[in-house]
């Protein structure tokens, strides 16, 4: 058996013993807690991750981007060995055994209880204890000493309690002081959050929502209530966590705490698979990483300004050219297959359409003569809607030395009689 021992930093906040337990579950189904480290029984995995080495760089570039700071780790044919040896830092070559007998009594927590009367007998080192009459050291110590040094030099077989992940991801942290300000919570949101995206990791699996609640102080004003709450939703399944906290980091500088806040509490109940494809050779329209960037950008954008003010365009089936798109707050709901327009269709539609003055020879002008570029594209539809509906029109591109590429159209109305005739701007392209 191969078993790897990893020791988390003793100023590590409490939840991140379940996130590294839960980064070891991404590569082996093995894993359990051991006194203040996590053990995995990896040697079912060696293979598949291309070594030892392999593994564990992988697994500590997992732990740097996910933010948790890991302490010694160390490997040994026993959970409890390779803790003794990740406890003392040992990273010595050599037979288990021996580097087992070089370690301080501290490395094994049974024999660090009775460290006093250990050293009063002039034992100091896992070694000289294991060369003690078994018999009298049973009687003096309990069996458990002995049961502890067996099981970690192999001549005993441990029990573990397995770890699993849990269905839905729920933490909560208690804030070490009051808050008063929610950009604030930020800070302390961060250490959930690495939870959230390690628990992810493990599962191969994203999230498109997540929420945070927070716990009002019982001294807060009677009309205000126990709780408040927020939910941030991405564009796409994701488990990054800088997108996460940057995301989180706009909708709390956007809200106002009601009272002093004491406890917090982060929870997706939807986890939905992630699929991750093979990255290309070079960047380009269907490159994953650069659509990613692009909706973490427009998430901000549409927390700055307001969802509204962030819109998507969608193409619609329908004969009349100014009906075949139109603009969603983003993210839109995703679009149905149409057929494309048989013309160019213009970033932008003017809500009611201008009307255009016209030169000597009939053709429109705005802010100055404007350069025929295609047209003109002939329809006359719209009549199941009555006269109010029908449109008899001839659509044109024209280019203004000001104002770029217009939509321009001349009304037929002699079909419709309606209508205004004349010119009119109706669309702008960006």
């Amino acid at each position: 058996m191969r078993w790897l021992a990893l020791c988390y930093t003793p100023d590590a906040p409490a939840g991140d013993a379940d996130a590294l337990a839960w980064l070891a579950l991404s590569f082996t189904p093995r894993v359990a807690r051991l006194e203040e480290a996590v053990v995995a029984e990896v040697s079912g995995s060696l293979r598949l991750f291309r070594g030892a080495r392999a593994l564990r760089q992988r697994l500590q570039v997992q732990a740097t981007a996910a933010g948790l700071a890991l302490g010694p780790m160390a490997w040994a044919p026993t959970g409890l060995g390779a803790l003794a040896l990740a406890r003392c830092a040992d990273m010595n070559p050599g037979r288990f055994s021996d580097r087992l007998d070089a370690l301080p009594l501290s490395a094994l927590s049974a024999a660090q209880a009775h460290h006093a009367m250990l050293a009063r007998l002039g034992c100091t080192r896992l070694g000289e204890l294991r060369r003690l009459p078994r018999p009298a050291l049973a009687r003096r110590f309990g069996p458990g000493l002995l049961t502890a040094l067996d099981q970690a030099y192999g001549d005993l077989p441990e029990a573990h309690e397995w770890l699993t992940l849990p269905e839905r991801f729920d933490a909560r942290l208690e804030l070490p002081w009051r808050v008063e300000h929610a950009p604030v919570l930020l800070h302390f949101a961060e250490v959930l959050l690495r939870q959230l995206c390690t628990f992810l990791a493990a599962r191969h699996a994203g999230i498109r929502a997540l929420r945070l609640a927070w716990q009002y102080d019982a001294m807060r004003a009677r009309d205000v209530a126990d709780s408040g709450e927020l939910t941030v939703a991405t564009a796409d399944t994701t488990r990054d966590l800088t997108r996460l906290t940057r995301l989180l980091g706009e909708h709390l500088a956007r809200t106002t705490l009601a009272a002093p806040a004491g406890e917090i509490r982060l929870s997706a109940d939807s986890v939905l698979a992630l699929e991750e494809g093979s990255a290309s050779l070079l960047p380009g329209p269907s490159d994953p990483a650069e659509r990613t960037t692009t909706n973490a950008l427009l998430e901000r954008l549409s927390v700055r300004l307001g969802a509204d003010h962030v819109r998507e365009g969608r193409l619609h089936e329908d004969h009349r050219l100014d009906r075949m798109q139109s603009w969603q707050a983003w993210p839109a709901p995703p679009a149905v297959a149409v057929r494309r327009p048989s013309g160019p269709q213009p970033t932008w539609l003017l809500q009611t359409p201008l009307p255009l003055r016209c030169d000597a020879r009939e053709q429109p002008l705005y802010c100055g003569p404007l350069t025929l570029i295609s047209g003109p594209h002939r329809i006359e539809t719209g009549w199941w809607e009555g006269l109010r509906g029908l449109q008899t029109r001839d659509y044109f591109v024209y280019r203004s030395a000001t104002r770029g590429l217009l939509w321009v159209y001349h009304d037929r109305p002699s079909s419709t009689p309606s209508a205004s005739p004349g010119w009119f701007l109706h669309g702008v392209f960006a």
